[in-house]
């Protein structure tokens, strides 16, 4: 795709942002892989290195200290990473007023270090930690800390640490789900950047924009589950894309044609 390709999906992704009265974004993995976090699912996707067992409640309930093996390598590192145009792109837009809220499936953090307001992450949080038997907060370097000591980390009272993320066998947030849920049913346009949409409830969130009347835009490198029901899909590289947007406000052209 040439360079004036961009700049026309660009445009035109612009004038339909500012076309709607209320817009919702969901994310998913792929807006962060340029940030050097593999998505899951991919032919070099974190679940080609790591087996998906060790993302189930199950495991880590039993085997906490094999969960943690895994996350020092694979899952922590996240933490590191820095944002990338992708996460610049929606927090200027959300700055601007032409998006209400960014909904996240990913769990790096990226998007709150890319001063995204208003974010909803669904699937929690890698940095923080909760002890199960008496709440108590930590942060991701003291477990780190109490990982490489002892094996598994434990809270002054005894509990088991867990990280503050979803794992499969485990509710989402309630509070979370039903503000994504909110907004998903109230947007006129929900646009979907880097998922495959094919994790729910996430998933579903784009079909309740659709089923009360409103828009579904798709951009993503290729194809979805949603895609037969959205209104304009996007195939294309999504760091390029992003740049492109935040070339064009930088310009000033919000409101240009082409």
């Amino acid at each position: 795709m040439s360079e004036l390709d961009y700049r026309k999906l660009a445009v035109g992704f612009l004038q339909q942002l500012r076309a709607s009265s209320s817009v919702a974004v969901l994310t998913g993995a792929g807006v962060s892989t340029a940030s050097g976090i593999p998505d899951f699912r991919g032919p070099n996707g974190l679940y080609s290195r790591v087996s998906p067992r060790v993302f189930e409640l199950e495991f880590f309930m039993t085997y906490p200290e094999e969960y943690y093996k895994v996350a020092l390598q694979r899952i922590h590192t996240m933490a590191n990473k820095e944002p990338n145009d992708n996460h610049f792109m929606l927090a200027r837009l959300k700055d601007l007023g032409l998006i209400k809220s960014v909904i996240t499936q990913n769990i790096d953090g990226l998007h709150g270090k890319s001063g995204t307001e208003n974010l909803i992450e669904l699937h929690g949080n890698l940095s923080t930690f909760r002890c199960l038997k008496c709440a108590r907060l930590y942060q991701i370097a003291v477990v780190e800390d109490m990982v490489r000591q002892a094996g598994v980390p434990r809270c002054s009272c005894g509990g088991l640490i867990k990280p503050c993320i979803v794992f499969f066998g485990e509710q989402l947030p309630y509070e979370a789900l039903l503000k994504a849920q909110e907004y998903a049913r109230s947007s006129d346009l929900f646009i979907t950047m880097g998922t495959s949409l094919s994790v729910f409830p996430a998933a579903d969130l784009p079909i309740q924009t659709v089923k009360n009347g409103g828009k579904l835009l798709i951009i993503n490198d290729e194809e979805t589950q949603l895609d037969r029901i959205a209104s304009a899909v996007c195939h294309c590289n999504l760091e390029r894309f992003s740049a492109e947007v935040i070339g064009l406000l930088d310009e000033g052209l919000q409101n240009a044609d082409s």
